[in-house]
């Protein structure tokens, strides 16, 4: 196959996204609608100039601004715009199922309860799923760079809507806060029945994803792309099949890679590795889950069975029910 036609293939295959920020999907132009809504003054005086504000030296300076966008979220209806927005986007590039995180600190330190963005994400994973099917989690994600004592806060404040909520998360800032920060609260999630994951190995070292593995007992690790350095983690990850949610388009827009060229998820899958393509912060890192595996095709040896091979690792690392796995699964047999 050509590379057009390996992405004309990807594009209509079933897919499954499993690291995104629903945050990180505030579009520009939402983001100005809603700064005006709420006469939030922005220092951008059009969306181009928005647009050009989303080129980051680190993973820092794409978080002072990610924080900074979240300010024009306010009432429920754009939490439920929000979301309605990226389900949309899911619809188009034929993602079945999405694993959504979002980051409550964000908008409980600005005064902005539970009661307020959970009715409005609620209210469009409920459209969605009535109007075309669509499949949808909710992760919590604790940010790392705020206190333990923060985060169970958090998680006591979440406590009536975890009907809603299928897993905890670890996010923001990487160096400086290990997984071992955050054990007394992810103990308690797991006692609550919620699943684990956090961000491991994108800008911290493998001793970060060996800490989430050990300290936290997390199911999934976000990004762990520098496991690569630690010959024995590869080991581990290999012979245990814990899954990896890797951004390509995030990892050489905040310079993990300095380019697509050099991204190692090829060399990861083909040592036989559970990895997987999602898109991260999308808004903010230029593209959507199909873009990212544009991106991999335009400048990585990738072939058809390695694409499969990653759709298939979603499924299968995904916190969808069993029987829907299998339905999936079966689905995408027919399409080797």
């Amino acid at each position: 196959m050509t590379k057009n036609e390996l992405k004309m293939w990807l594009a209509s295959l079933p897919k499954v996204e499993l690291h995104l920020h629903i945050e990180g999907s505030l579009e520009p132009e939402l983001m100005m609608a809603l700064a005006e809504k709420h006469q939030v003054e922005l220092p951008y005086g059009n969306i181009q100039e928005v647009k050009q504000a989303y080129n980051f030296e680190n993973l820092q300076s794409f978080l002072d601004l990610y924080y900074f966008g979240a300010s024009v979220l306010q009432d429920e209806d754009d939490f439920y715009q929000l979301m309605w927005h990226y389900l949309l986007k899911c619809k188009q590039d034929n993602v079945v199922h999405a694993e959504i995180m979002f980051d409550p600190q964000t908008h409980t330190q600005r005064g902005i309860g539970f009661e307020i963005f959970m009715a409005g994400f609620k209210r469009a994973m409920q459209q969605a799923e009535q109007e075309w099917g669509q499949s949808s989690l909710l992760i919590m994600s604790f940010l790392r760079h705020l206190s333990e004592a923060s985060a169970i806060e958090t998680l006591q404040a979440a406590k009536p809507y975890l009907e809603d909520i299928c897993a905890v998360g670890l996010d923001s800032g990487e160096l400086g806060n290990p997984p071992e920060k955050f054990v007394q609260v992810f103990e308690m999630a797991k006692s609550l029945g919620l699943k684990r994951v956090a961000h491991a190995g994108e800008e911290g070292p493998p001793e970060y994803v060996w800490g989430a593995i050990n300290s936290l007992d997390v199911q999934r690790v976000d990004h762990g792309v520098r496991s690569i350095e630690d010959p024995k983690l590869i080991e581990y990850l290999k012979q245990s099949q814990l899954p990896l949610t890797v951004c390509p388009l995030s990892n050489t827009k905040l310079k993990v890679f300095d380019h697509m060229e050099q991204h190692n998820i090829l060399v990861l899958l083909e040592l036989g590795l559970m990895v997987t393509i999602n898109a991260d912060d999308p808004s903010y890192f230029g593209g959507y889950l199909n873009d990212n595996y544009f991106a991999v095709i335009d400048h990585l040896a990738i072939e058809q069975h390695h694409l499969l091979q990653l759709v298939t690792n979603s499924f299968n690392a995904s916190f969808m029910s069993t029987a829907l796995k299998v339905e999936w699964l079966s689905q995408l047999k027919g399409n080797e």
